[in-house]
């Protein structure tokens, strides 16, 4: 079945006695240009317990903003990019292609969109979402997202494929947007990483009031932030195991993310009901190529 940007009405879920995630459609609710339309889960529950959030708590136009496990691929400059003349258009992995109507490339910014094409499969316990992309500028990919629903985890799994002539150099990180319970973060949440820190070594510290601490290889809270707070390469460009893992003391809840992969990037972002830590793979693909990761996420009582 092929889906270009329109509203769908039947919702695509998967569900055991676990878990329930809720994943929309490629042309639903969220339109924006910046993350991955494949795969959007917007919803995930266990035992009926909410874990996952919006960006924004009570946004206008939330359709453009991120919500619940949203991927991106090339937030510093998307595949193209750089090679496009002003006023030609590019290609952002996974969404279509944006019209370039700046110099420089900016994330946060709203392109004018040309959707690419989009399948989907609903298995009992699996979804299946293709976005095959057109040929432009000697780019051209197919992306393949499954999405697999196992005991109280599951798997997202990629596959992207260089269709194109040109090589891919991009990479892709999942936003992650968690809020279990509906909690507040703070003293309640403590983000564990399989590695030392050591905040001399990030690449970019924002911590007003320093409510956020580091303690090794923990980030705590001294008290609720007020505002975002944001820090970016945690192991200090160090390659470590791509892993994190969020407790929340108060519902006695524990999520864990775990790439199959290593990394040498790993930021997280967040603001008073959101914390949002990233994994990033570094993606390099020559023509008639493909590369497979896959990420897997465990929801377990503490």
């Amino acid at each position: 079945m092929v889906i270009i940007h329109k509203r769908i009405d039947v919702q695509l879920s998967l569900k055991n006695k676990h878990l329930h995630l809720v994943i929309d459609h490629p042309g639903e609710n969220y339109c924006g240009s910046r993350f991955d339309w494949t795969g959007k889960i917007v919803d995930l529950k266990f035992q009926n317990i909410p874990i996952l959030t919006r960006e924004k708590p009570a946004a206008e136009n939330e359709h453009l903003f991120g919500r619940g496990l949203y991927n991106e691929f090339g937030i510093d400059s998307a595949l193209g990019f750089e090679e496009t003349e002003m006023g030609g258009w590019f290609h952002k992995i996974g969404i279509g292609l944006l019209k370039k109507v700046s110099r420089s490339y900016d994330f946060n910014k709203t392109y004018e969109i040309k959707p690419a094409l989009f399948s989907v499969l609903h298995e009992k316990d699996k979804l299946i979402i293709c976005c095959t992309s057109e040929s432009l500028n000697g780019y051209a990919y197919r992306l393949k997202k499954e999405i697999e629903l196992l005991e109280n985890r599951f798997s997202i799994n990629y596959t992207l494929d260089n269709t194109g002539e040109k090589k891919i150099l991009t990479r892709e990180y999942n936003h992650n947007f968690i809020g279990i319970n509906e909690d507040s973060i703070g003293k309640n949440m403590v983000l564990k990483f399989p590695f030392q820190m050591n905040s001399e070594g990030f690449e970019e510290v924002v911590n007003p009031g320093n409510k956020v601490k580091i303690n090794t290889s923990e980030l705590k809270f001294k008290e609720t932030p007020k505002e975002p707070f944001f820090f970016s390469k945690l192991s200090g460009n160090k390659v470590v195991d791509a892993q994190w893992e969020l407790h929340d003391l108060n519902s006695k809840i524990g999520i864990r993310e775990t790439g199959n992969f290593q990394t040498q990037s790993i930021n997280v972002w967040g603001s008073k009901h959101v914390i949002s830590p990233e994994l990033f793979i570094e993606l390099q693909i020559p023509p008639g190529h493909s590369k497979k990761w896959s990420r897997t996420y465990e929801v377990f009582t503490l």
